[in-house]
């Protein structure tokens, strides 16, 4: 799972690292999200196609999965795309997509984020309907490290995984919780390593210093990052065996 790739740098930095990491790791499946993977907010059509190209086989999303209109009459389309599972009714899109025998379902927080439906509820509906011993991860997209906690307790020992996005740092807590459900409170960003979450540092500095709305632009430079979490699950069971941080770093100059 391939944390938020932020505009043109998470998109180069995937296409540079995860040939690499897929053939070294020998990863059966690649998840990334991509819901600023197109000027650091939203996705197009452009942007999704150059994930795939890098290897991703699946793109999760968030908040920002409709920012870019050109995106929207592809949610319902073959791409696989997956947006909040828990939007209203009648949103375009889906919330659950299975490949290669492993199910993933995108959900958003509500805590500081919009308050739609319960991301616990729509995942128990979702749940009642998948064999227990399903490999299923679950992207959380939300704000609060709380809400991300709670959602890994609440689905332990019925998903393989709860892989925290949204927040673009990437936390050090790892784990396999006592059921075998996989945990990390956020993957991380995968963009411009000078930065702050992705963005350029003065655009943010001057917002925060003259509380005024300052036009956000995604950084630039040479030198990526790639954050991420390797998953290890049993086939038979569901369950994690394993889960571990792979944070790579590149320069696109050399």
């Amino acid at each position: 799972m391939v944390g938020d790739a932020v505009g043109r740098p998470g998109r180069r930095a995937a296409a540079a690292l995860l040939p690499k990491l897929r053939r070294e790791l020998e990863i059966d499946l690649i998840i990334a999200n991509g819901e600023n993977a197109a000027a650091g907010r939203g996705l197009t059509l452009g942007s999704a196609e150059e994930l795939l190209a890098a290897g991703v086989d699946i793109i999760t999303s968030g908040t920002h999965i409709s920012d870019q209109k050109d995106i929207i009459n592809h949610l319902d389309g073959a791409l696989p795309i997956v947006r909040p599972l828990n939007y209203p009714a009648g949103a375009p899109g889906r919330g659950v997509i299975e490949q290669a025998g492993v199910t993933v379902i995108n959900l958003q927080g509500r805590v500081f984020m919009a308050n739609i439906d319960c991301p616990f509820r729509a995942a128990d509906e979702v749940l009642a309907n998948l064999p227990r011993e399903s490999i299923i991860i679950v992207d959380m997209h939300a704000e609060a490290t709380s809400e991300k906690v709670a959602l890994g307790w609440y689905l332990d020992g019925r998903v393989s995984a709860v892989l925290g996005t949204h927040t673009h740092v990437g936390t050090a807590d790892t784990r396999i919780l006592p059921q075998g459900t996989a945990f990390v409170c956020d993957v991380g960003m995968t963009g411009a390593r000078d930065s702050i979450i992705g963005d350029d540092v003065d655009c943010v500095l001057r917002r925060f210093l003259t509380a005024m709305p300052v036009r956000l632009e995604v950084a630039s430079g040479h030198a990526l990052v790639l954050n991420s979490v390797l998953l290890e699950v049993d086939e038979g069971t569901g369950r994690a065996q394993r889960i571990q941080r792979i944070d790579r770093e590149f320069s696109d100059d050399q």
